[in-house]
This record gives structure tokens, sequence and C-alpha cells, in this order.
């Protein structure tokens, strides 16, 4: 039926049609497989698509709740399910160059669109009528003949309205609102103040001999970087990972890596406008108070309770199970990088600052090389098509064909047609690796779109990884630290899990799965990157395209359990003091740097270590609540990761059959079916954490 209104449409109402159709989220994507037109957004369209995005979506929501019908899973958990197109458009385009492409203009946006997007869950998951139809599927499921598929993403459904305050009286939702309309301010100002302290922060190196020890990579990246300051003939170098781990590493200068430590250590509690002691103080108190009002004596104990470990005492016992002996190997390491000091000379206590230092020092001297003989090998195009997407092909059969003409949201990202063998696509990949000013640190996998199969249509995801690697100069190629290299395997068993998913219903897919399987999937990726097949088809030098020699490859496996004490105290430190953080109903200001310290001393940490990321930049606890009481989950996951790739080790690391039930237990099904239930059909028993301790070798 055409409506006559449409012929003669008032000048105004055209012309405010015609903008929205200029607008690029608000109409189709016509570019292939439908990734985003980046080249076309503009900050401008950020907030009226959104508003428009909120508008339909709460249109679809209304029609839901008012249509006479019983409530059933077609027509109501479904239907929620793939509601919300144009608003998830914006949400996921946003999220994803909030981040990576954190220009001033994108992080004043942020301040608009962060509490908008909160203030539209809130609507969503406080809709007492939508709630009543999701809870009418829930308690009648076996009645209406939900299948075990459709019984979980209704429970998962029903349990987030819950968790969400669905039942909490309308005043107390109003209460809610309030504080979930707070954090998400606190925790943008949290971010925010961590990207511009590590993007402004330097340390200045005017003598040339300061240098001694650093790779070639690292000087030109810290001389271009003066030299775009305005500081030509100057080395400047910043706290990002890349920078501040090579000097770290390998810098004979004590001095610069005592003052280059500081500065990282000193991130964000400097007392200047940046300073994020007051954030976290706000959002403890107001995490509290939303734990209370739903139901739960803590924070922790509301974050804990839907995942694989469900109590606080269960994921405490697991960590402590892992810091005793990891404490205990990290006496015998600090040991023997003192007696390396004592014999060379040095004259010096060890410290903080020597540790990551003396550690390459004692590598070399045990196992007769350093990081210097292995990065060469290490350039990142050979990391990416020759390791990362050999094993993809191997273990899979997919293939990575590069999108020339394909948008992109940064120059430098590279973007691929992810097919399978048969030739089928099965996603869109983009990779985003190298440092710049306007990205956040650290690396992450992120999706654009999910995957899934729903009534017969196969619907593929877009997935990227990002990292903080060192960019190539015009006289060398991105050359990776093994550590970067393990990183790059990491996010990319990540983007794995998302590419893979075979999922019926988006609220399934990929990786929305409970928190601490999440990492199983990536932290399980890294044992592929030293498997000899793989490192010699990927392990090339820059310049001579020599493979790593046998020596270097029995060097590299020979070591991979060296200071294990220190990387697992680091780890298990932190997700420890994220526990404590949130296990407190604080009421009074506490002074940040204080707590950590108790936390210190009642947790018997050796002086030399420090948690791997101190309180006021620790972004996965305090800049979202993703993670929040979760960052023990890396360490859960490490427990069935090591228990995992005890099969693969046993069937052989490329052994097709063992990929392919990996692939169909784990990678493919999402959160269709429990996590331990999936993980145990995979593996035939229940893992626990003697496997880790082995591989660390720390048992």
């Amino acid at each position: 039926m055409i409506a006559v209104g449409c012929l003669c449409m008032p000048a105004a109402a055209a012309k405010k049609k015609a903008v929205k159709q200029e607008n690029p989220f608000l109409a189709p994507y016509t570019t292939q497989y439908g990734i985003p037109p980046f080249e076309k957004i503009k900050i401008e369209h950020y907030i009226p698509a959104l508003e428009e995005g909120i508008k339909q979506h709460n249109a679809e929501i209304d029609a839901i709740v008012k249509q006479r019908s019983r409530a059933d899973f077609d027509n109501t958990v479904l239907a929620l399910d793939m509601s919300g197109e144009v608003y998830n458009k914006v949400s996921s385009v946003f999220m994803a160059l909030s981040e990576s492409n954190a220009t001033p203009e994108m992080q004043e946006l942020a301040k608009t669109l962060s509490p908008m997007l909160t203030a539209h869950a809130d609507e969503v998951y406080m809709n007492a009528e939508l709630f009543k139809r999701i809870k009418d599927v829930h308690d009648n499921a076996d009645a209406l003949g939900l299948n075990p598929v459709q019984k979980r993403l209704t429970d998962k459904y029903y349990k987030r309205f819950v968790r969400n305050g669905a039942l909490l009286s309308a005043a107390d939702q109003d209460t809610l609102k309030s504080i979930n309309s707070r954090l998400a301010t606190l925790q943008l100002n949290f971010l925010t103040n961590v990207m511009s302290e590590i993007a402004n922060n330097y340390v200045v190196v005017d003598k040339a001999e300061r240098l001694a020890g650093l790779p070639q990579t690292t000087i030109d990246a810290a001389a271009k970087l003066a030299a775009d300051k305005g500081m030509p003939g100057k080395w400047l170098f910043t706290a990002s990972s890349s920078s501040r781990l090579a000097v770290l590493c390998g810098a004979d200068d004590r001095g610069l890596r005592e003052e280059m430590y500081k500065m990282y250590m000193a991130t964000c509690s400097r007392g200047n406008e940046f300073d994020n002691s007051a954030n976290i103080n706000e959002i403890l108190k107001l995490r509290q108070r939303k734990a209370k009002l739903l139901g739960f004596d803590t924070f922790a104990d509301y974050a804990i309770d839907p995942v694989m470990a469900k109590t606080v005492e269960s994921a405490e016992n697991l960590l402590l199970s892992i810091w005793k002996p990891a404490i205990k190997k990290v006496e015998e390491e600090v040991a023997d990088l003192q007696a390396y000091a004592d014999k060379h000379g040095a004259g010096i206590t060890i410290q903080p600052w020597d540790y990551y230092y003396y550690a390459e020092k004692v590598k070399a001297e045990k196992f007769s090389f350093s990081e210097d003989d292995v990065r060469p090998y290490f350039q990142i195009d050979n990391v990416v098509e020759n390791g990362l997407f050999y094993i993809a092909n191997k273990l899979y059969g997919l293939t990575f064909t590069k999108m020339p003409k394909a948008p992109k949201y940064y120059p430098e990202v590279n973007v691929y047609d992810v097919k399978d063998a048969k030739g089928n696509h099965v996603a869109v990949f983009m990779t985003d690796y190298f440092q710049r000013p306007i990205k956040a640190q650290g690396a992450w996998m992120m999706e654009l779109s999910q995957g899934y199969n729903f009534d017969g249509k196969s619907e593929r995801p877009i997935v990227y990884n990002v990292g903080n690697f060192t960019a190539p100069t015009k006289n060398m190629p991105s050359l990776l630290s093994l550590d970067e290299v393990e990183t790059a395997f990491h996010e990319f068993g990540h983007a794995l899990h998302g590419m893979l998913s075979q999922a019926a219903y988006k609220g399934l897919a990929g990786t929305s799965i409970d928190r601490d399987m999440v990492e199983l999937p990536s932290q399980l990726n890294e044992h592929w990157m030293l498997v000899p097949e793989v490192l010699k088809n990927y392990a090339k030098h820059y310049k001579t395209g020599e493979v790593i020699p046998q020596n270097l490859v029995d060097k590299l496996i020979e070591s991979s359990k060296f200071n294990q004490g220190f990387m697992t105290t680091e780890l298990v430190g932190a997700a420890l003091l994220d526990i404590e953080w949130h296990k407190v109903n604080w009421c009074d200001n506490i002074d940040v740097k204080a707590f950590e310290k108790y936390i210190s001393r009642k947790l018997g940490k050796p002086s030399v270590i420090e948690y791997r990321y101190r309180s006021p930049y620790f972004k996965h606890i305090f800049g979202s609540d993703e993670y929040a009481c979760g960052y023990y989950t890396y360490l859960w996951a490490q427990v069935l990761e090591a228990d995992a790739w005890n099969r693969f080790e046993e069937e052989g690391p490329l052994n097709i059959k063992t990929a392919t039930d990996y692939k169909n237990y784990i990678l493919a099904p999402g959160d269709t079916e429990d996590a331990m239930t999936l993980y145990k059909r995979f593996r035939g028993h229940e893992p626990n954490a003697d496997a880790l301790l082995r591989l660390r070798g720390l048992k």
C-alpha cells in the first residue's frame, strides 16, 4: 500500500529525510560483506544516527510488548535478540574507534555517546512489560516446547534482566539508572586519563650513548617521535608497551631504566588533572551500592555469581593455589639475577627496574641467546601471514585474502576475506597492529558484527585485532619481540573464536560466553607460536629470508618456562588485587597507593615485582564493568588452556581430528551450552591447576 502522505511531504520533513539518507549509518551498507563505510562516516553522523537507532529500537520493543498473542520464543525472545540493527551499527563502530582511533573529536563525542548508550541499555533491561513477557517464556519453556538452545538464550536474557534490575521497584530502578549513568561517565574519564597520560609523558634522551643495548627499531621510533614533537636530534620514549619494555629489557643505562619504570608506575597517580584516585574511589562506592541494590553483599559476589567460578571463594582458592608456588619460584629467579649482577661487578641490589634487564642477561647466559638474536626473525608480516594464517589453514582450512579496496578506519589497517576449504566466505578479518598517540594501550579483539546461523541463513562476522607494536620506519620493518609475537597469537585466538562461530542466535554467538571461558581460545592459541613446524614457517630473517636456525628453535622452546615465577606473580597479584578492591563495602575514601601496599603485605608479594597493572591505569577493572572483579578469569582460563593443550601434545599440535573436535566443541558453539559441559566434551574430564603449574615449571 502506498501512503498518500508521501506524495505531499512538507518541505521541512523532506529536508529532514534527505539528511537522514546522507547519514551512512541510516542506510543499508552497500559495501562487500557489509563492512562499515568508514571513509563516509563523520563525527557529526554519530549522535543523530544513535538517536534514530534508539528510536527504532524502542519501536521494536514496543511492538514486542503490545502484541496480543501469548509470549513465546519467536515473538518475544528471538524478536528481542534480532532487534536494534541501527543502534548496534552505531555502537559497534563507535566502540571500535573510541579506543583505536581516539582523536580529540572522538574523545569529546564519547562524553555524549557513552551516557546515551548506558541510558538506553537501562531502559531496555528495566522495561517491566518486556521483562514480563521474557519471564513468561522462561517460566513456561517446557510447555512452549523450547529446545535446549532456545531455553539457553531465554535463560540468558532472563538473567540479564534480573541482573540489570528488572525485579526492583520503580524507585530502586531509578537509583540504579543513576548509578549506571554515573559509572559510565567515571569509567570514560578513567580511560581518557590513562590515554592522555600515556600519550603525553615521555622520557627524553639527548645523548646517544644512553641508548646502548636498545633495538634499532626502538631507537628509530624514539627519534621519529622526538622529531614529530619538535625535538630533532633527541629521542623520546613513551610508556607504551613496545617502548617501555624495550627500555626495561635492553637499556644498559640503569638510570634510563629507572626513569622509565617510575614514569610508568606513576601513570594517573601524580596528583595532576589525570590522576585517577578520585575516579577509583567513586567507582568502587557506586559498584558496591549497585551490588547491594541487586541483593548481593559485595560487588565481588555480584560479578562472580553468573560465571563458571560461581563464588569469590572458589576464584580466590584457584589464584592462591597458583600464587604460592609462583612466589617461591620468584625467590629462585631473583637469586639468579643477583648472582649475575654480582658476578659482573654491577654493585647493585636488584630493584624492580632491574628485573627485566637482568632476566634477559641470565636467559642469554643460560640458553645462549637474547631477545636481539630472535627479533630479526619476527617481521610482522611473516608472523601474521605465515604464522597466524598458517595455523588457521592447517587446523581449520581457512584462507585469508587481502581486500585492498575494502573500507578501513585508519590507513594502516589491513582487511582480509576469510574463506573455508570449500571457498565459502567465513568472515572479514581486520588487523590494526601499530602504536599511535590516538590509540589506547594494550591489545584486543572485537567484532563489528557477529556470526550466527539462523533459520538456514548464515550471517558472517566482521572481526578485528588491535595491537600496539612498533611501526616500521623507512629503514626498518616492524620487528616483534617474543612477547609481542605471543600477543599477536593470543588476540588471533579470540579472532578465530569470533570467526568460526556457528551458534544459532546472536545472543549466544562467538565470544558471547562466560568470562572465565572466553580467554581459553586466546591463551590456547599462544602455544602454536613455538610449535617447530609453525615457528619455522614464519620465523624468517627480515634481511636474508633465512629460516630461524634449529639451535635457536631449541633454545626458544627450552627457555619457554624461564622467568615464569615473575610472569605468574605479576598476573596473579593483579587478579587478587582486583578481587580485594571489590570485596569491601567502601564508605570512606581510600588512599589507592596505601591499599595496594596493604594487599602486597597481606599476600607476601615480593618487593621486586609490581602488580601487572597498578590500579590508576588498570583499565580492565576500572575502565568498564566487563572485567571488574573478573581479571582472575585469565588464570581460570589458563588452567583450562594448559589442560586442553595436553590433548594436542598427546595427539599432535597439528592433528586435524583434534583441531576439528576443538572447533566443534569450543570455538563454533559459542554459548549454546554450559561452558564446562563443552569443555569436558572436548577434553573428557574437568581440569585442575596441576597442568598449569607443570606447564609453567612451577611444579
